[in-house]
């Protein structure tokens, strides 16, 4: 069974206590950064190990491209997905076959070393956010829309689910919420009819959503990601999603509006979300995790469609005999060296 908390390890193993966290039956996935990762051999190494101490783990990594990608030595370095965006105004069917072929490369080589998803794409508008930007693929919903669904093409050609990130919209908003709180004073018609759009239009290819750490707060008082406004009103109810809703980062400063870790969890919860996220905070985790040991474990058959189509061999081997990926990594990194 999958629990509704999301953490963290330390390193490049698991320690004593990463197991007996693994254990925990509300722990359902673990999130992996920049210090859990050597090559691939040693991160396939260290999530088979995760599954045999937990065999239904849900394992996550954000590989975005660009200034967001953990997995770096011995993967496919991938550009930000605004550079997709620029070529889509001078060639939108090259742009097009390059995004499809980027989502597929990516997926293949997290799968690959065992873990089951990426948190991507970013769904958000290139506009004035300090840490949204180029991460976006345009600063328009319509070229977002396009591009974001061939992207997602390529994942789920792999095998992987997809998360679309930060409803309903991030990018209008300036101030960066890992480090500060984040207003967006706009109307509930203004983002509707902007931001929201991208979110609304591929909904049939998304699995999941990660609300934004965003106090809209012409619309309700709570961040999207602790507002049952948001969660259930317009994403459950308005928008009819059926899909897994995971919180942002509750160790995040925008996300202290709801109050200490254990406030936050359940305030993710009991708004709606599926699953909540919890990370480079080892004593938040542990908190966080006490905080929500009754309540019921979320919904499994959501949380099972984000399990990806991982390769039961080694992931060095499958790859560099692919002549597909081959060409796919090639096309890439020409592209994401291209001045």
């Amino acid at each position: 069974m999958i629990g509704a908390l999301m953490l963290d390890i330390s390193g490049t193993t698991l320690t004593q206590q990463d197991i007996d966290l693994l254990q925990a039956p509300q722990v359902g996935a673990v999130i992996l950064f920049r210090r859990n990762i050597e090559s691939p051999q040693q991160v396939r190494a260290l999530t088979d190990h995760m599954r045999k101490v937990r065999p239904d783990i849900l394992i996550a990594v954000d590989q975005e491209g660009g200034r967001v990608q953990r997995l770096k030595d011995g993967f496919s370095l991938l550009p930000a997905m605004g550079r997709f965006g620029e070529l889509y105004q001078q060639d939108p069917t090259q742009a097009l076959q390059l995004t499809e072929q980027c989502g597929w490369l990516m997926a293949k080589e997290v799968l690959a070393v065992g873990i089951d998803f990426s948190f991507a794409p970013v769904l958000d508008l290139n506009g004035i956010s300090d840490v949204i930007g180029d991460r976006a693929f345009a600063n328009t919903a319509q070229q977002v829309i396009v591009l974001a669904r061939a992207f997602m093409q390529g994942m789920q050609r792999a095998g992987m689910a997809t998360t679309g990130k930060h409803f309903p919209g991030h990018g209008s908003v300036q101030a960066d919420s890992h480090v500060a709180a984040a207003i967006d004073p706009r109307s509930y018609a203004d983002i509707y009819q902007q931001d929201m759009q991208s979110f609304i239009e591929l909904q049939p290819q998304l699995t999941a959503i990660m609300p934004a750490h965003v106090i809209y707060s012409q619309v309700d008082a709570h961040p999207a990601g602790f507002s049952a406004f948001w969660v259930q009103q317009v994403l459950r109810q308005q928008l009819k999603f059926d899909g897994v809703i995971f919180s942002d980062d509750l160790s995040m400063q925008a996300a202290d509006a709801a109050g200490d870790v254990t406030a936050r969890i359940r305030a993710a919860l009991d708004a709606g979300c599926d699953m909540g996220l919890v990370c480079n905070d080892r004593a938040a985790a542990l908190a966080a995790l006490g905080a929500i040991e009754d309540y019921p474990l979320p919904d499994q058959t959501r949380l099972e469609k984000m399990r990806g189509q991982i390769p039961a061999v080694d992931p060095a081997q499958p790859l560099a005999a692919d002549a597909q990926w081959l060409a796919a990594k090639q096309h890439i990194e020409q592209f994401r060296t291209r001045v």
